[in-house]
């Protein structure tokens, strides 16, 4: 397929494509502006940025990853456009960049549909110097409307599956095209880098990971092991819970709080479990679950106003089975609450979330059987003795509660975790300078 057969039938899927997007919308909540003109390159205002260096990080996960390189544009002097497909991804770019964005350094948009006339358009507004796009966000259009408008662009931080070679090797012309077209690819691993030279990039190299280049928030960090020291209690942390794993743990979680009460162990000498869904719009539903579970549980933002470790917290928090992580931002926080997390997105066929950002705050980490998407950090993290795997919820939990009764093992994993994040550092400076080297 080339790219005049491709463009058409997006052209001839976009009403499905907007409707699935408006709805997607909905249900998540915030404004993600699917008809507005900016998905559509149309602009009221001319750009306040001249010739910005453009990074485009999808959503959350890929803002997160890109967040040590975006700062090192700033630190050098460049104005960034940062743009996204999602609004948990502007929302994290906005937190974490309001600084340069109230100074006028940073701004954020909407990356437009994969229309040629929308991708000529924002070429055209921004007249970005060269172009960022992180891990996987490869469209033919957009790329085409580079090549044309003479930018310069690169994949970074890049990971790619065997799957997505096989849907790339499947639609033929119009992928090889498009990835033939960037100056340079930043591959994760080696296995990347090749999977990626059979899909058509040139100039393929391997520069690592950008979540190892992770900057820690060490007031963040702080707050949670005071949380911790003043709780007094063992915390086990439940991470980026997604799509049916909010009910495997809590009724999980049930189990093992009802067979220590018939143990004849009071809530507040238990572990506290910490449960953190991933995407905001599924807080109220893990609410709702845990109350149906009959499990006692405090929402984190009942106490987020008054401190972490007042009184009235601590106390709330003392007497309930599960705190439920329902903020943003703070997920550094609640790693240094825990003596142990329990990473999820992988307990389902999903592919796994980011385990990294804990290995490096000194946690030990438990994943579940399903890590495509982190793949190869997930079988390196076990080789250094970081992490374990474990095939489901109940496991994770046992395993979990095992393991905090043998504290010189977690000490030894905790400290495993931030070495082997500490010697994969440098992805940032590697693509920053492949990155001076080609922009305009």
């Amino acid at each position: 397929m080339n790219r005049y057969f491709y463009t058409a039938i997006v052209r001839l899927l976009s009403p499905a494509l907007l409707g699935w997007m408006a709805l997607r919308a909905r249900r998540s909540g915030g404004d993600w502006g699917v008809a507005s003109g900016a998905r559509f390159g149309r602009y009221a205002q001319p750009s306040a940025l001249r010739r910005p260096v453009w990074v485009h990080a999808v959503s959350l996960g890929e803002t997160r990853a890109a967040e040590p390189f975006i700062q090192a544009l700033l630190d050098q002097g460049e104005s960034v456009l940062l743009t996204h497909m999602t609004v948990t991804g502007r929302a994290e770019g906005k937190r974490a960049f309001a600084q340069a964005i109230a100074q006028g350094r940073l701004a954020q948009q909407w990356l437009p549909y994969d229309f040629p006339g929308s991708t000529r358009r924002f070429m055209a507004h921004y007249r970005p110097r060269a172009g960022v796009l992180i891990e996987r966000e490869v469209w033919p259009n957009l790329l085409a409307a580079a090549r044309r408008a003479q930018v310069p662009m690169l994949l970074a931080s890049a990971r790619f599956s065997d799957n997505s070679l096989r849907q790339s090797l499947r639609a033929g012309s119009v992928m090889r095209n498009a990835y033939s077209s960037f100056e340079a690819v930043y591959a994760q691993t080696l296995h990347d880098a090749q999977r990626l030279e059979q899909a058509g990039a040139s100039a393929v190299r391997v520069s690592g990971n950008f979540k190892f280049d992770i900057s820690l928030p060490q007031d963040k960090i702080l707050r949670g092991r005071q949380f911790s020291a003043g709780l007094s209690r063992k915390i086990i942390v439940i991470a980026s819970t997604r799509e049916g794993e909010d009910e495997m743990f809590v009724q999980a979680i049930a189990r093992q709080v009802k067979r220590a009460l018939a143990q004849g162990v009071d809530i507040d000498e238990q572990v506290l479990y910490c449960l953190i869904p991933r995407h905001p719009e599924r807080f109220d539903l893990a609410a709702d679950l845990l109350h149906k579970a009959g499990l006692a549980f405090v929402r984190r933002s009942q106490f987020i106003e008054m401190g972490d470790c007042t009184a009235t917290a601590l106390r709330a928090c003392s007497q309930a089975a599960v705190l439920l992580g329902d903020s943003l931002g703070e997920m550094p926080r609640y790693y240094a609450s825990a003596q142990l997390a329990i990473v999820a997105g992988s307990f389902a066929p999903l592919g796994g979330q980011n385990l990294i950002e804990a290995c490096a705050i000194g946690v030990p980490v438990l994943v579940g059987p399903h890590t495509r998407n982190f793949e190869q950090a997930v079988v390196d993290a076990m080789d250094e003795g970081a992490a374990m795997r474990v095939p489901d919820a109940d496991a994770a939990l046992q395993t979990a509660l095992q393991l905090l009764n043998d504290p010189q093992r977690l000490a030894r994993m905790g400290e495993a975790g931030a070495h082997w994040v500490q010697k994969h550092t440098g992805a940032v400076l590697r693509v920053l300078a492949g990155l001076n080297e080609i922009k305009n």
